[in-house]
């Protein structure tokens, strides 16, 4: 009797613990999928970034405008063209002041030939004098005609000296001209691209009067030396040196980063926004090859590194919590959390340099709902990636 009550005792026992087992398994919480990096050994840099969008910037741009008001009688240029130091790109209606240049050069030559008989009318009478001064000293002639040709040959030489000076006031008068006739011309001051061309062939062009900017005739870009000027938060700027490793990323060129070099850094604070107050500061490209396509204007932003390191344990900075504490996925499937040793950061990776070690996998995915300390989570695979 008591072997068959035994053995029902022990069945219904092993049901109630399957049934319990199944109703644990059941209810228990699932596993959360999260995100996980390894903690691996490579590069971390301490960067600085600029605050707002910068721009690419040429190193020379001129605005040109003829100094005199006048109309357009030439336009030797378009938007886009290639142009040459000393090139004329625009030329004012002229005429009257190219005539008046004429009439100064005609005005040299006959300077010059007023000296040539001044002056040969000076050296006749200079000998004159000298033959009157010889004859006096043989009694032929009076003490009064030698001062008399004497007097007369000083005039002569008077008149001479006069004649060329007339020659230098002409030549002046000449460059004066030329100076006048220049104004109405704009030459290239350097080689570039014609960036804007304001105005046609028979409008009229006015110089800006003081405070009130005008339009430029011409817009002239030196698009050989490239940077990039941006701002920098006024805290982080007091990290910075000239000749600092910099980074340059484009709107226009996404993926791609161009390296360069701190060359400027504004010796003054912007505040343009109390709240906001920022430093200039310019990155100039390392490779000419680097701004060949580039186009002055183009929206740029820029890291310039002020400390690296090489070699060291490092990971996503994502992974990071405050008070330098991570969560780290044991092969047991829980997470921990650990508190570590931060050194350099950026946006990308900070250095550990202890708390962790190589392989250790941390939390990447911190904002999930139930990612704490204690739950029970499982690493999410990331999906294949497809065959291009």
């Amino acid at each position: 009797m008591k072997t068959p009550a035994l053995r029902n005792i022990l069945i219904a026992v092993a049901v109630l613990a399957v049934l319990a087992g199944l109703t644990f398994a059941l209810t228990r919480p699932k596993p959360i999928a999260v995100t996980v990096a390894a903690v691996e050994t490579g590069k971390v840099e301490t960067t600085v970034a600029n605050t707002r969008a910068g721009s690419v910037t040429a190193c020379r741009r001129a605005k040109l405008a003829p100094p005199l008001g006048g109309r357009i009688d030439k336009l030797l240029v378009r938007e886009g063209d290639r142009v040459k130091t000393g090139q004329v790109l625009v030329e004012l209606w002229n005429d009257d002041l190219a005539a008046r240049e004429r009439i100064s050069v005609e005005q040299l030559q006959s300077a010059r030939s007023r000296v040539n008989e001044a002056c040969l009318i000076a050296d006749t009478a200079t000998r004159d004098a000298v033959r009157t001064r010889q004859l006096r000293d043989k009694g032929f002639v009076s003490e009064g005609q030698v001062d008399r040709a004497e007097s007369e040959a000083k005039a002569k030489q008077a008149a001479c000296a006069s004649a060329r000076a007339q020659v230098q006031e002409a030549q002046a008068r000449i460059g004066a001209s030329r100076a006048d006739t220049s104004r109405t011309v704009v030459k290239a001051p350097f080689d570039g691209i014609v960036a804007e061309v304001n105005g046609e062939v028979g409008e009229y062009l006015t110089p800006s009067p003081p405070g009130i900017p005008t339009l430029p005739a011409i817009d002239l870009i030196d698009d050989a030396c490239l940077y990039v000027t941006a701002p920098i938060d006024e805290v982080d700027a007091a990290q910075l040196k000239i000749g600092m490793t910099g980074r340059i990323s484009l709107d226009a060129y996404r993926g791609k980063h161009f390296t360069g070099k701190l060359r400027r850094i504004a010796p003054y604070v912007l505040a343009l926004e109390k709240q906001a107050r920022t430093v200039e500061v310019e990155v100039e490209f390392d490779s000419p090859a680097d701004i060949r396509h580039l186009l002055v204007g183009y929206s740029a932003d820029i890291e310039v590194v002020v400390d690296a390191r090489d070699n060291v344990l490092r990971i996503p900075t994502s992974a990071l919590m405050p008070g330098s504490r991570v969560l780290v996925l044991t092969e047991g499937g829980v997470l921990e959390e650990r508190k570590i040793e931060a050194g350099l950061s950026n946006w990308e990776f900070t250095e550990v340099k202890s708390g962790l070690a190589a392989g250790d996998r941390v939390v990447t995915s911190l904002e999930r709902a139930g990612v704490k300390a204690g739950a029970r989570a499982v690493a999410e695979e990331k999906p294949a990636s497809k065959a291009k």
